[in-house]
Order: C-alpha cells, then structure tokens, then sequence
C-alpha cells in the first residue's frame, strides 16, 4: 500500500515540476505561518483534527464533507490545529480542500500527503500550509533530511512520521520537528499499539510528540497522555461524527503529561 501511494505521489509531482512552479510570493506577504510546535504545547493534550472523507483502511468516511465548514466545526471545538488530506486518490482531498481551509480557520495547518519532492512543499506553502508531514518509511534518509531542511527554509513547519527506533534517531537528528508515532503499519494497515508504548516515551521532552491514529474516543486520548503524548492526530473518528464541534470538544480536555 504505501509503495503505490508514494509511486502516485511522484506521479502527480512531476505534473508539478513540469508546470509553472508554484508561487509563494503573495502568501508571504501575509506574515509568517502561524506556528504548529506551539500550537502543541499547552496543559492539555493538543488536538490536531484531521479533515477526510475516506481511508485506505476504513474506506468512505464522509464523502459530502465540507472543508470549510468541517475545519470551522472543529475549531470552535478546540482543535489545536488541523491537518488537511491533499492526497485525491486512496483520501478524497485535495489542494482546493486545503485552501478552502486556509480561508475559514486562523488555527495551524498540516498538509498531510505523501511529500516526496521539493515543489510538493511550495505547493503546500502556497496553499496556505504551516506544516507539512514527512514520512520516514516513505524516503531515503538523505531524502527526508533534504525536505525538511527546504521546508524550514520557506517557513513550514515538519511533523516527521517515524514507527521504530532507526526512524526515532532520524527525526531527533533533524532540528525543531514535531515527532508524530503512528502505530498503523502503512504497508499492512494493521495496528500494533506497542508501537506508541515503545516510541513515545523516548521522545525528547523539548519535542512536540503526536499520538497518530487509531483515536477513537477520549479513552484512546487519555492513554495517549499516559505515554507521554502532548498532541493527538484525530481522523476516521471525528469524520464520522456528525457533529463536528461536538466530537472535538469532546475529546480537547486531557491533562498532558509532561515526559521525562
């Protein structure tokens, strides 16, 4: 499954990098992103709400969802941040989502696709991106340092995806990012929650450490707090619900616990 994913993500890259390139000019006219690590840190644990209308692993989740109105929803809830499916094939979203998004909420964004190349991170930044989600399963080591390092230099923020301890060293080694762990096995779609158990502790206390997937109800986010997250990353759950205000504000009042 990932391999395919990253194979499209290269795919429509290339439609990128043949076109004209996007332009980040009239954006960073604006100001500065608004800032994701901090964002993150506050006495209960973070939540970043995620916007899609479908997964590989649960399939349709809410195919009439509207970006903007979903992203208010969850705003008004006390969603920390909000992270945005760009990618159109296997999730349902797209860069209009994302800018759609940009429009209705002054909270963080992260885009969150398969970022494989550079001109994925302009795009992202032009849309109205204040991070951006690197995955560590899914690019070389010099390959992952190299986007990070561009992202910082046009003002985004990472979240670097890691799932063991070889991956943990990696995105320690890349100054500032938030560390999300996600116990879902990209390649498989199995869960394995030992995954979290083992990763998040080791996360250094000066890092935004982010609980990913598999939250599906405030028991889940006060386990998440217990291991030491300060963030959760919540999708298929908060897609579901009906009323979206209501879905974050229900899980937005865990105490953190501060690691280390």
């Amino acid at each position: 499954m990932l391999g395919e994913l990253v194979a499209e993500a290269e795919r429509r890259a290339s439609v990128i990098q043949a076109g004209p390139l996007p332009d980040v000019s009239d954006l960073a006219k604006r100001g500065a992103p608004i800032d994701f690590a901090a964002a993150l840190s506050k006495p209960t644990v973070a939540v970043i709400a995620e916007i899609k209308r479908r997964s590989p692993s649960k399939g349709s989740l809410n195919e009439s969802l509207r970006a903007g109105l979903r992203a208010q929803q969850y705003a008004a809830g006390g969603a920390s941040a909000l992270s945005v499916l760009t990618e159109p094939s296997r999730f349902g979203g797209s860069m209009e989502d994302l800018a759609e998004v940009r429009s209705s909420v002054a909270i963080p964004i992260l885009r969150k696709d398969f970022i494989v190349r550079a001109v994925q991170l302009y795009e992202a930044r032009a849309g109205g991106a204040d991070a951006v989600l690197l995955i560590a399963r899914a690019l070389e080591p010099s390959r992952s340092d190299e986007l990070a390092r561009e992202a910082n230099a046009i003002g985004l923020a990472v979240l670097f995806e890691v799932r063991d301890e070889a991956e943990l060293a990696r995105a320690i080694a890349v100054p500032g990012c938030a560390i999300g762990v996600n116990a879902r096995n990209l390649e498989t779609l199995e869960m394995d929650p030992s995954v979290s158990e083992r990763l998040i502790p080791l996360i250094p206390p000066e890092r935004a450490a982010v609980f990913e997937s598999g939250i599906d109800g405030l028991a889940h986010v006060e386990r998440a707090a217990r291991l030491g997250a300060d963030a959760v990353l919540v999708g298929s759950m908060l897609s579901r619900h009906a009323d979206g205000q209501a879905a974050v504000a229900g899980i937005s009042t865990v105490v953190r616990v501060t690691r280390g």
